[in-house]
C-alpha cells in the first residue's frame, strides 16, 4: 500500500448494503485514492447474512473499481482504519438522530484515533432506506430489489 494515498473507510453492518450505501460510496470516491468498505463483525449481534456473504456481494458491485477494496473487521474503527493507512472515516447520515450518533462516534474516534469522519447526507430520495427496514420487507417477503444497488 502506497503511504501517500488518500484512503477513506466506509465502515458499517451493512446487513444488507442498500443504495444508500452505495450512493455515498460513490459520492466519496472522487475525494479518495481508495476505499476501504469495512464490513463490521459483531459477535452480540445477529445478522441476516454472513460477514462472508456481505463482504462478496458487496465486493462483487465493485469489482470494476480497483480503488474500492472490501474486507471484514471485528475491532475498533480506529484499529482497523490504522491497519489500513485511512485517516478518515466516511460516513452516511439520514436524520438529526444519525447525526447525533455519528457525531458522538465522530469524537470518540478523533480522540482515542486520530481519525477524522466525513459525513454525506442522504439524497431526500434515501433518507428513508435502512437496512433493518429492508429486513423487515424481506421477512415478509417483499420485493426489495428498488432498494438494492445493481452491479454496473
Amino acid at each position: 500500500m502506497n503511504k501517500n494515498m488518500k484512503t477513506g473507510l466506509f465502515i458499517g453492518s451493512f446487513d444488507p448494503f442498500t443504495i444508500g450505501h452505495d450512493a455515498v460510496v460513490r459520492r466519496a470516491l472522487p475525494l479518495f485514492d481508495r476505499i476501504v468498505i469495512g464490513v463490521g463483525v459483531n459477535e452480540r449481534k445477529k445478522y441476516m447474512y454472513s460477514s462472508d456473504v456481505r463482504v462478496k456481494s458487496i465486493a462483487e458491485l465493485y469489482a470494476a473499481e480497483s480503488r474500492i477494496e472490501v474486507k471484514a473487521y471485528n475491532d475498533l474503527a480506529v484499529e482497523f482504519a490504522h491497519r489500513e493507512g485511512a485517516w478518515f472515516i466516511i460516513k452516511g447520515v439520514r436524520s438529526i438522530k444519525d447525526f447525533e450518533y455519528e457525531r458522538e462516534q465522530a469524537d470518540i474516534n478523533r480522540q482515542i484515533g486520530g481519525i477524522d469522519t466525513i459525513l454525506f447526507y442522504a439524497e431526500p430520495r434515501m433518507e428513508s432506506i435502512s437496512s433493518t427496514m429492508i429486513r423487515e420487507l424481506i421477512h415478509f417477503g417483499k420485493d426489495v430489489s428498488e432498494f438494492l444497488p445493481m452491479k454496473k
